[in-house]
């Protein structure tokens, strides 16, 4: 056998028992609904922590909630989640939850136009988001790119590194929107979660 293949060998070997030993380490908690569903899951190993959970809302995102709005719930998927995985100084928490009411969509933007305020600067993006963040500043851009639909906005506010974003939409006679906060630390400027 080459040098070459011993160190191969011996890299495995240790990569192998590095990752046995964070496995037995690792411990899974969940929490079950009323229905039994799994409502929150929860994964601790050594310098990692990974946190999911279905019962969330426009709330913990930062935001008040529409008034009157349901939670979007089809074929027992509840269209919301909060996950947040940590590993060492990094981090990222996001948070999304979609909704439905009867309201038309202009109610709808009027409103979280003004409650996002209370984050800064408000962009309205007809078009959707950017989604390349490596532009200079490292503001959020609307798209330019994408199709108009009458009725559909994305409102943002923050920087890509953190974020709150409504996004709305016609739904027959009524509006369906999403709330999502994004939030990285690690990054210059977010060392906290």
């Amino acid at each position: 056998m080459s040098q070459e293949n011993s160190f191969r060998l011996i890299k495995v070997s240790l990569l192998s028992l590095m990752l046995i030993a964070l496995l037995s380490a690792c411990t899974v908690s969940t929490q079950k609904d009323n229905n039994g569903d799994d409502k929150k899951v929860e994964v601790k190993m050594p310098g990692v922590d990974i946190h999911v959970a279905n019962d969330t809302g426009a709330q913990d995102a930062g935001l008040a909630l529409y008034p009157g709005a349901r939670a979007k719930q089809e074929n027992n998927d509840k269209h919301r989640a909060n996950m947040s995985f940590g590993f060492g100084d990094f981090g990222v928490k996001v948070v999304a939850a979609t909704y439905e009411t009867d309201d038309p969509p202009q109610k709808v933007i009027d409103f979280y136009r003004n409650d996002l305020k209370k984050f800064g600067k408000v962009i309205e993006c007809p078009k959707g988001l950017n989604e390349n963040h490596d532009n200079k500043g490292g503001e959020l851009r609307c798209d330019d790119k994408g199709s108009e639909e009458p009725g559909k906005l994305d409102l943002a506010v923050g920087v890509p590194e953190h974020q709150h974003i409504v996004a709305v939409k016609p739904n027959g006679k009524g509006t369906e929107f999403s709330t999502v906060f994004v939030h990285v630390k690690g990054v210059k400027g977010n060392e906290t979660m």
